[in-house]
């Protein structure tokens, strides 16, 4: 080959490796945000895991992309062991479908009307149409859509380039020498597994085969060591992507090189015993495209097929590679939801939304707990129970730091106007957690200081306190359930339930300097009674915050001043009804 011819075959790799990650790419988002939790929702069993995971490959366009999501899937703990082979074996197979995908590169056409069923005139086509949709269409859909076309058409592009950049080969005796080399299983073994990790690419390094096989110097016998070999090549982008996982995490990676390993160890023991016995015709078969992808796909079912009855030895034996360690937990028990913000979810946006999703939740709870042990120290002082509000609140500051980070790095990923909205919600409501919890911390605080200086209340102050107690506890309550649930019309109580309670503490400051005047109250009692109704005014205040981010948000605005005012103003009749509802239930 001339230099001239090589650069011409690797610019046909380029626009082939571009054109397949476009089009996968675009097809992911076609299907849809949510894409990537299908595989997180539905793999129960390993029949349902092996099925979709053929799917989601078939979609992805890439093995190595979702067996590096399952490792991730595994090491926050999310999904175990069990479940991500059969997502693993799955994938095993998905790869082989752009195989196929590619035959339609060496479509042949015809004279007259017949020379429109080329892959040239069909790869013009489809560009065409893939860039009228891509700069004229209106929705993301059909700009999408138009993508796919278009990552078709260069990868369509790309395979004929890389045919012709080759065709010179089929004259080379040096080049039909080597292909002969590569009869030995051993070796072309190695080449296959060679180039795909060096290609990061199962699906590249079978094209490029396919485009060699047009020369028509490619045999079975040479080509069918280089597909299995293909298949163990493809595990290293899944090993990287390990390091740095827990145990699991690691034999998840592990399970996927041993399929490879051990379906290609098996499979070649047999064929070439037989074929060592008695020669088999079809070691002599010139091989095309089609024929190419058929053996692909036949070696990857065949594979599975004969390592479905030794998974659970497999299994075992990732274990064994990988032994227990014992480790300092990273973690404690109140802040085990951080575990699911994991680093691998970043390339999958929908992914990661809902891990921090669920991650908030569990942030959400802590506060709403620690304040409720607040409430009890209140009533009753236990060191124990304050050592709780203070370990809860240290935990929401540990879920508010990784959160923030997470969500940030987030943003910064090509996402949706929809995952930008979510984004921006919880980045708002986290703070206004985390400061429930800080207050949380300062009532606990409030109630040792009680406690240390023997300070009581009088009966009505008391009486008053409880009153104020209960609806902070429900406002709280609404808050989170109403986040938690995103329940726009149970966020909507939060505002007249806010106004209730800031009416319940300026009501209360002024019954207390009456106290004070007539000497049934103290002066001392008085600072802490004020900072009492402080931090109470304070949490509804971060409740309504809460609320307003979640409505604001989905009516596509975010001004906090603006939206109060408005519905203040405005006193709808729902707003009215509940704010007549909370007066009466928390009147003093």
């Amino acid at each position: 080959m001339s230099i001239a011819n090589i650069l011409h075959l690797m610019g046909g790799v380029a626009l082939f490796l571009f054109g397949m990650g476009l089009m996968g790419d675009s097809l992911k988002l076609v299907a849809g945000p949510k894409l990537e939790l299908v595989l997180y929702n539905l793999t129960n069993t390993a029949l349902k895991g092996l099925l979709l995971g053929t799917v989601v490959t078939a979609v992805v366009q890439s093995s190595s992309a979702i067996s590096a999501m399952v490792v991730g899937f595994v090491n926050s703990g999310i999904m175990n062991l069990s479940q991500a082979i059969g997502i693993i074996l799955g994938a095993n197979v998905g790869t082989s479908v752009t195989g196929w995908i590619l035959c339609l590169s060496y479509i042949g056409g015809g004279s007259g009307a017949l020379s429109l069923l080329s892959s040239t005139t069909i790869a013009a086509l489809v560009a065409l149409l893939g860039i009228l949709l891509r700069m004229t269409g209106k929705g993301a859909q059909k700009k999408h859509t138009g993508e796919i076309l278009l990552g078709f058409a260069v990868l369509m592009y790309g395979m004929q380039s890389m045919s012709d950049a080759v065709s010179p080969l089929r004259q080379s005796e040096a080049f039909l020498h080597m292909m002969t080399m590569f009869e030995h299983p051993l070796l072309g073994i190695l080449i296959g597994a060679l180039v795909t990790a060096v290609l990061q690419s199962n699906s590249a390094s079978v094209g490029i085969l396919q485009a060699l096989s047009a020369t028509g110097a490619i045999t079975f016998a040479s080509s069918f060591p280089m597909l299995m070999g293909m298949g163990i090549g493809a595990a290293v982008p899944v090993l990287l992507s390990a390091i740095g996982a827990n145990r699991d995490g690691r034999r998840v990676s592990l399970f996927y090189l041993y399929t490879g390993v051990f379906g290609t160890v098996i499979v070649s023991a047999v064929f070439y015993t037989i074929n060592a016995v008695n020669r088999l015709p079809v070691m002599d078969t010139v091989m095309s495209p089609f024929s190419i992808a058929l053996v692909n796909t036949l070696f990857r079912v065949g594979s599975i097929l004969i390592l479905c009855p030794f998974l659970r030895q497999l299994e075992a034996l990732s274990g064994k590679m990988i032994p227990e360690k014992t480790a300092p937990e990273k973690y404690n028990e109140l802040t085990a939801g951080i575990e699911r913000l994991e680093e691998r979810f970043l390339l999958h946006p929908t992914l990661a939304i809902e891990q921090s999703r669920v991650a908030i939740n569990s942030m959400a709870l802590r506060a709403q707990d620690g304040l409720a042990a607040s409430f009890e120290l209140l009533r009753h002082f236990d060191k124990k129970v304050f050592q709780a509000v203070a370990d809860m609140e240290d935990a929401v500051d540990t879920y508010e730091d990784a959160l923030g980070t997470y969500l940030m790095k987030i943003s910064s990923q090509n996402i949706s106007e929809r995952q930008s909205e979510d984004v921006s919600k919880y980045l708002h409501s986290i703070s206004d957690f985390e400061r429930i919890s800080d207050h949380s911390l300062n009532l606990a605080e409030l109630a040792q200081e009680l406690y240390d200086k023997n300070i009581t209340f009088s009966s009505a102050a008391l009486n008053e306190l409880q009153t104020l107690r209960t609806a902070v506890g429900e406002i709280v309550s609404i808050a989170v359930s109403a986040f938690i649930t995103n329940d726009l019309d149970l966020a909507a109580r939060v505002e007249p339930l806010e106004e209730v309670i800031d009416g319940l503490c300026d009501e209360m400051k002024l019954h207390h300097i009456n106290r004070l005047q007539d000497g049934s109250c103290t002066l001392g009692q008085g600072y802490v009674f004020n900072d009492l109704l402080t931090n109470f005014e304070r949490v509804a205040d971060h409740c309504s915050n809460i609320a307003v981010a979640m409505i604001e948000i989905e009516s596509d605005s975010f001004d906090t001043h603006e939206y109060l005012e408005s519905i203040r103003e405005m006193k709808s009749e729902k707003y009215q009804h509940y704010l007549d509802e909370y007066s009466k239930k928390f009147s003093i």
